[in-house]
């Protein structure tokens, strides 16, 4: 059985505590959304979460997503949990009030997000995916467009999807061959086919928005010559009811190892009528809009799965009697002790417990950025906040989503072979989480992405938003009583960082291969510096909170043992990827292609 509790006190925590004060100062245009707001809206969306969302998960799961006759149907209870989940207007949570939107912080958004995914992963994708579409079409589609569209997008009455990826290629989306015909109304004419689209056909909401990468006819080759095109599966009436239906259909969908009651279609556009969005030729740059919103969005994905991963195993190892303790028996009222008692299992659950932690912590700093990007009235906090997120966003969505499915698979290990079994859920969590390392671009492309564009940019500015206030805290909480250990270990794994970066860019100027060779263990050491610095900010609060006997729940104690055994369990990984960016790329790449 999979269990599921928004931690709801963690949540409190990190957004009203660890980030009262985060360097990016307050945003007036958030100033209505006080602590008890926020906390009314999360404590409705654990609601949603956990009645209606966590008891279709399973039963979606087996039963699938089905396409017949090109017409593709959503499990049992997905209907109706979409109508409660779209009248109760979480479509529009984090929206622009002028389409409709609640306008409400991204950091809400977030902590929204990793509930539903934690309870629902398959279900999140349809709303997500629609907030993703609002967001590129708000930022580059004309006013007639986003007058057409984004009201009932934002409402969640009609859904939407991005369409990229053609059978020849993949990441390479150079390569497309969709067509887009210019018609003499403004109009284009998009015919191609693509495949591996997530919610690209359903019966969830009354029409569907394709967002379509296209050639225009007089296009450049490669990826400079990609436009973005608004595609409705039914053409608009002039009222704005559904119209007629647009040449738009399913012609399959896949079967997945996981994510089964989200359709993952292939998709025909058979002279589909479309409407370009941006400029000519600038597609590309508009889809990344949505992706990197989208990109954030999955990484959260995997802090979600993670999370039900650890509270189901938690659940299960308090339940399960196997063994006695090492230390003499702790339930001698039982015919054995329940397998929690045992070192290895508590080392298991306790690196379940700090990855979702740490996760949690650095999804809402990289989303608190977000907000202060879009918001902050200062142009300094704007411009720092903007480096922050291109620097950390490939970082979120690679690591939080290793790290889930990491969880996940240590939460069958826990439950033993009864975790291989469908009948406690757990395995399910290890194939929901396996795509989000793939999709939204590969872990491996994150990584490229992380190297190759963002650790050079404008002379390693963007390194500096994450540098400068990890080296400033470190340097004023050396001589904090009771913190000095932390601090040194924080120091060491830092400075392992900042040789790794001065290695990767010494070497990756004279060869390109050495900074790609080391890209996926360079993300992976950032990632755990950014969580062991914010641990070591949650340590501080903890800790002051426990002095002043503010601890009724024995939740700082509880923190602040999570973070010790993040420092002296997890952050030593470390040295070993220090030591293995150091070791350059030769022994990847001096193999010949004829001896594999």
């Amino acid at each position: 059985m999979q269990v599921y509790e928004a931690p709801l006190r963690d949540m409190r925590f990190v957004i009203h505590e660890l980030f009262g004060d985060d360097g990016f100062g307050n945003l007036p245009a958030h100033e209505e959304f006080t602590p008890d707001l926020i906390d009314a809206v999360i404590e409705e969306a654990a609601k949603l979460a956990q009645d209606v969302l966590l008891p279709i998960n399973a039963s979606g799961d087996l039963e699938g997503c089905v396409w017949e006759n090109g017409v593709v149907r959503t499990p049992a209870g997905f209907k109706e949990a979409y109508a409660q989940f779209r009248d109760g207007g979480w479509c529009a949570l984090a929206s622009d009030p002028k389409w409709g939107g609640q306008g409400l912080p991204e950091t809400v958004n977030k902590l929204v997000e990793e509930m539903i995914s934690s309870a629902n992963l398959s279900f999140g994708l349809y709303p997500g995916l629609t907030h993703g579409g609002t967001t590129a079409l708000k930022a580059h589609a004309s006013a007639d467009l986003q007058e057409r569209f984004l009201p009932k997008m934002v409402s969640g009455v009609w859904s939407g999807t991005m369409c990229l990826t053609e059978p020849h290629c993949g990441t390479d989306l150079g390569m497309l061959r969709t067509k887009a015909v210019p018609q003499a109304d403004g109009s284009h004419r998009i015919t191609g086919n693509k495949i591996f689209i997530s919610a690209g056909d359903h019966d969830l909401s009354e029409n569907i928005i394709h967002l379509v990468l296209a050639r225009l006819p007089d296009a450049p080759p490669g990826v400079k010559g990609i436009s973005l095109f608004v595609v409705p599966k039914y053409l608009p009436k002039e009222d704005g009811s559904v119209g007629p239906s647009n040449g738009v259909s399913c012609t399959g969908i896949e079967h997945k190892m996981g994510l089964k009651a989200s359709a993952t279609c292939q998709m025909s556009f058979d002279d589909s009528t479309g409407w370009l969005v941006g400029e000519p030729n600038s597609g590309l740059n508009a889809m990344f809009t949505m992706m990197n919103t989208e990109r954030v969005s999955v990484g959260v994905q995997g802090l979600g799965v993670a999370t039900a991963a650890y509270q189901s195993a938690v659940a299960y190892a308090k339940d399960r009697i196997q063994g006695r303790a090492l230390s003499g028996p702790k339930r001698p009222d039982l015919a054995a002790d329940p397998i929690i008692v045992h070192p290895d299992v508590r080392r298991m659950l306790m690196t379940m417990r700090a990855t979702t932690e740490g996760c949690r912590m650095l999804s809402i700093w990289v989303a608190r950025a977000l907000d202060a990007e879009r918001h902050s009235p200062d142009a300094e906090v704007r411009q720092r906040a903007e480096d922050m997120t291109a620097l950390m966003t490939p970082v979120v969505k690679a690591l939080l989503t290793d790290l889930g499915h990491e969880t996940a698979q240590i939460g069958i290990q826990v439950y033993g072979g009864h975790g291989y079994i469908r009948e406690h859920g757990m395995e399910q969590y290890a194939r929901d989480a396996r795509i989000t390392m793939i999709y939204e671009g590969t872990n491996g492309v994150q990584a490229l992405d992380l190297v190759g564009r963002k650790m050079p940019a404008h002379g390693g500015r963007y390194l500096r938003s994450f540098f400068h206030p990890v080296a400033a805290f470190i340097e004023q909480h050396k001589a904090v009583p009771g913190m000095e250990k932390m601090i040194e270990a924080l120091e060491k794994a830092f400075g392992a960082l900042q040789l790794s970066t001065a290695t990767i860019a010494q070497k990756g100027l004279a060869d390109p291969e050495e900074a790609g060779a080391a890209s996926s263990d360079y993300l992976r050491l950032l990632g755990l510096v950014a969580m062991a610095y914010l641990f070591a900010r949650a340590a501080k609060i903890a800790g002051m909170k426990k002095m002043m006997g503010q601890d009724p729940d024995g939740f700082y104690a509880a923190k602040l043992v999570t973070v010790r055994f993040f420092y002296e369990r997890i952050l030593p990984q470390v040295a070993g990827l220090f030591q293995a960016i150091k070791a350059g790329k030769r022994s990847m790449m001096e193999l010949p292609e004829e001896a594999f």
